[in-house]
């Protein structure tokens, strides 16, 4: 469960922004997005191939 302590004073749009951050790297809807339909082994595999060229490709840019 996700506890924001609100502030005194403190807006609640604010709140809700800093809630919906942390709801947001709990992976929550990522996981039921991915749950919806049936992907083979080997195609997340390679998806999860591609991101690591991909970002090993932007760290060599970097240096």
């Amino acid at each position: 469960m996700i506890v924001i302590p609100v502030k005194e004073g403190e807006n609640v749009e604010r709140a809700l922004k800093r809630f919906k951050r942390k709801f947001e790297k709990t992976g929550v809807i990522k996981e039921l997005r991915s749950r919806q339909a049936f992907e083979k082994p080997s195609v997340i595999r390679r998806a999860e191939i591609k991101k690591a060229i991909y970002i090993q490709s932007l760290q060599r840019e970097d240096d």
